[in-house]
């Protein structure tokens, strides 16, 4: 049984989330609070496996009361501002409910919690680690950070593994990003600008509307890039010269 803190400033949704945690068979209630600071003090006498937190609240927001725990248990944060849930992934949450969410999407979060909390029961179990020994050196930490993004899209945040992109194509303020695992593309409104800012060299930009993965080239003709079978991509003018010279460091021949 996962034993969980609810914490929302607004009165329904408080009740909304008890009477879901009510109804999920392997998660029990110890408390609801309307205030993180009210929450400190429930803590200061009691143990919880897990919480459902609002961020956006008065004195103390979610954030930074879950950040000022020493040993934070499994959180899963609750709000209606989805420019929270990168933040909130940064500090290990569990999952992420945008409001309003139903019983599908809190059942979802609960699942996660359930996992997590049989891993961890495992790991304790082992007992063959030290902390030291089982957690990730920094260097591998980072790299594995490095090689995801989050992006928004029907009302939702997505992890996407930067790794994982095809290449990335361009319709006016909107960004269709084609992914290897996935046929269906991630729609999503960010400009090519920020996307090509924002990934690592193995992607250039080939033409006013497509991004690449430099990776996943089969092919090359004079105005175009096969990719694999069914995908072919034109190289605007103005791209020629920069995609020239990563062919020239790559080219084995006269």
């Amino acid at each position: 049984m996962i034993r969980c803190l609810a914490i929302d400033d607004e009165p329904l949704a408080l009740q909304q989330v008890a009477t879901y945690i009510g109804k999920v068979p392997f998660l029990e209630l110890a408390g609801k609070c309307q205030s993180a600071v009210e929450a400190r003090q429930l803590l200061e006498s009691d143990t919880v496996d897990a919480i459902f937190c609002d961020i956006n609240m008065p004195d103390l927001n979610g954030m930074d009361f879950v950040k000022s725990l020493p040993s934070p248990p499994m959180i899963v944060f609750t709000t209606a501002y989805s420019e929270y849930a990168v933040e909130g992934f940064r500090v290990n949450a569990v999952d992420y409910l945008l409001k309003p969410f139903g019983m599908q999407d809190f059942m979802r979060a609960a699942n996660r919690l359930r996992e997590r909390a049989g891993a961890a029961a495992i790991a304790d179990g082992a007992g063959r680690q030290t902390a030291a020994e089982a957690a990730p050196p920094p260097q591998q930490q980072e790299a594995a950070d490095s090689d995801i993004l989050f992006l928004k899209t029907e009302y939702k945040i997505v992890k996407v593994s930067i790794s994982d992109i095809h290449y990335i194509e361009g319709m006016s303020e909107y960004l269709k990003v084609h992914l290897r695992s996935n046929a269906r593309p991630i729609i999503t409104l960010l400009s090519m600008k920020k996307m090509e800012e924002t990934l690592p060299a193995s992607f250039m930009r080939i033409h006013r509307s497509y991004i690449v993965n430099l990776n996943d080239i089969q092919e090359v003709t004079k105005n175009r890039i096969f990719l694999d079978k069914d995908t072919d991509l034109p190289i605007g003018d103005m791209y020629k010269e920069a995609f020239q010279r990563f062919l020239d460091t790559k080219f084995l021949g006269k």
